[in-house]
């Protein structure tokens, strides 16, 4: 009998171990999937990213933030095997952009530029030109403004306006799949 006990109280602290890095992990990591082409070419479709969801955000990181679209049917279907273990259709679709401005912040897109407190951004980044003229005279605390690095295809602050910062899951800094391209994102 004190063989069971002893074997069960191993059983629970293996459970109780797991269960706080499981809790641990959740709390200030998280991952994320790429489904379009709006950052091109820093991040491609069915990217699979790692996120730190804890720590400052500044002007330049990739972050994940939620949205109100949902992951489509056609969208699911494009997923490899363990991508389909982790989504499902019809659930809420985190966007993957670039912060472009933040709190305190001014910016301008004017003729395809983009100007951020009065001075031009240096986008050596972006795939394609930027459209929509744009201007927030003060970015509000709490608040970013963000773009994709593909302009023309990306939905992002241009269309959805600035970004409230409890809408951030987290800021990208690996990418774990595919395989061949597993290494930190800029």
């Amino acid at each position: 009998m004190n063989g069971l006990k002893k074997e069960m109280a191993e059983w629970i602290q293996a459970i109780l171990i797991t269960l706080v890095v499981f809790l641990i992990y959740n709390f200030f990591f998280g991952t994320t999937t790429v489904y379009n082409t709006s950052m091109y070419p820093t991040l491609v479709e069915k990217d699979m990213l790692f996120m730190v969801k804890r720590g400052s955000i500044e002007r330049g990181d990739i972050v994940s933030f939620q949205s109100s679209l949902t992951l489509t049917q056609a969208d699911y279907d494009g997923l490899n095997f363990l991508q389909k273990l982790l989504h499902k259709p019809g659930e809420p679709k985190n966007l993957i952009k670039r912060v472009i401005a933040g709190p305190g912040d001014s910016i301008e897109i004017s003729d395809g530029k983009v100007y951020v407190n009065g001075e031009e951004l240096n986008e050596t980044y972006i795939h394609s030109t930027t459209s929509h003229d744009v201007a927030y005279q003060v970015i509000p605390e709490g608040e970013y403004f963000m773009m994709g690095d593909n302009r023309t295809v990306s939905y992002d602050s241009r269309e959805l306006g600035l970004i409230d910062e409890s809408d951030i899951i987290g800021k990208v800094v690996f990418r774990f799949m595919p395989l061949q391209k597993i290494g930190t994102v800029n």
